[in-house]
This record gives C-alpha cells, structure tokens and sequence, in this order.
C-alpha cells in the first residue's frame, strides 16, 4: 500500500505569514499619532488659556469709577442748583447701598418711587418700590444673606434740574470684591416732596473677556472716552 505524505511547506507560504515585527510597526505608529495628537491638544489649550486670561487682565481700562458719588463731576443742567441736587442724588444711592448692607428690605424699597421699574442681572422685573422691597427682602433672608453692593459712580448726568441718570459699576460680596463686574445705569428723578428716588434701573453683567476680543478685532467699537 502505498504510502501519503503531507505537501511539505513553501517558501512563498512562510513568507506570507505576518511576524512580531510587522504588526508591531503600525501600533507604535498609532502610539506615536495618538501622543501627538494629545500634545497638540494641550498646547492648543494652554494657548487659549493664556490668551484667556491676558485678554481678562487687560480689559476694563474705560470702565473706571468712583466709589465716592460726590467726587464726580456731574454733566448737564444750569450750574445754578446743580451742586444741591448732585449731593441728593448721591445721597439716594448712598440710602440704598445701606439698605444693602442691613438686609433692610424696605428700606431698600423706599429708595425708589411707586412706578419704578427694576431690571436685575438675570433679567427679571420689578415694577414699584413695594414689589422691589418685597423681593429684596427675600434676597437678603436667603441668597443675598450677609452681602454688600459695592458701587463706583462712572459717570452722572441731569437730563433736567430734576431728573439724573447716573452709570455705576458694582459687585454683590460680603468683602470688598477685587474687581467690579457688575454694569447698573440708575435713572432718578425728583418728587415733589423734594426727595430724588429710583425711577428705574437696568442691571448688566459685564462680559470682559468678549469686550477685549470686540476691540481687538475690530478697534472702532471702543468707546470713545
């Protein structure tokens, strides 16, 4: 009977067979794609963060202000007067800021006349002095507990011997803040009782970093002063 042997094994057959080495070289070239693309990532990051915080630190050159209300020099309205107003009107704010700080909801209130009208930073309005104190009042017992408002005057111009509108910068903190990113433009007028009270304010958060990349790119959206 005669006998079978098996085909021995080519050459072209083992040739053909992959080896240790050859499926190593494309995984270390994955490794090498993969920390690459990791450190370009990082890079890029810490490029944007840097960016970030150069552009936050150099902002807010034009928004400066005066803590002292009486300080600055309004605009506006015959000089006759003006000075006697000027120390009301920065006496009304100083009232409120007070109120502020004592949690005093109603007083806080009486600061503006019946109709105003208030518009805090999240977008919410207050219509009157009653709901203005109401709301405060549960500010101050909860989220707003133990705080301040901290205010610098901008600038302050009478529209007529008996209406103001004066622009502020502040900050809501139980310490003295490093840095006021608050925007709050308050219009006042004068009742005739002679008292001057909020007749409306427009609260805004003040968005440094997308200011600095507004001036940056295109200059002429700076203000002029």
């Amino acid at each position: 009977m005669a006998t079978i042997h098996a085909p021995a094994e080519t050459s072209e057959t083992s040739s053909n067979t992959p080896t240790g080495t050859d499926t190593a070289q494309p995984r270390n070239r994955r490794r090498t794609v993969k920390r690459a693309l990791g450190v370009t990532a990082l890079t890029l990051g810490a490029a944007v963060a840097g960016g970030y915080f150069w552009l936050d630190s150099t902002a807010d050159v034009k928004a400066a202000g005066n803590p002292d209300c009486a300080t600055v020099t309004p605009t506006g309205t015959p000089a006759g007067g003006q000075a006697e107003a000027h120390r009301a009107v920065c006496a009304t704010l100083s009232a409120m800021t007070d109120a502020w700080g004592r949690g005093d909801g109603a007083a806080y209130g009486a600061c503006f006349t019946p109709d105003a009208t208030d518009v805090t930073f999240v977008g919410t309005v207050y219509r009157g002095a009653d709901d203005i104190g109401r709301a405060h009042q549960a500010l101050f017992d909860s989220f707003l507990k133990g705080t301040r408002l901290h205010l610098e005057v901008i600038e302050t111009r009478f529209l007529t011997p008996d209406a103001a509108i004066v622009v502020t910068r502040g900050e809501v903190a139980k310490k003295p803040p490093k840095r006021l990113g608050k925007r709050a433009t308050y219009t006042l007028v004068r009742d005739a009782d002679g008292t001057w009270r909020i007749a409306a304010v427009q609260k805004t958060k003040h968005n440094r970093l997308m200011e600095a990349i507004s001036f940056m790119f295109q200059p002429r959206t700076a203000p002029a002063e």
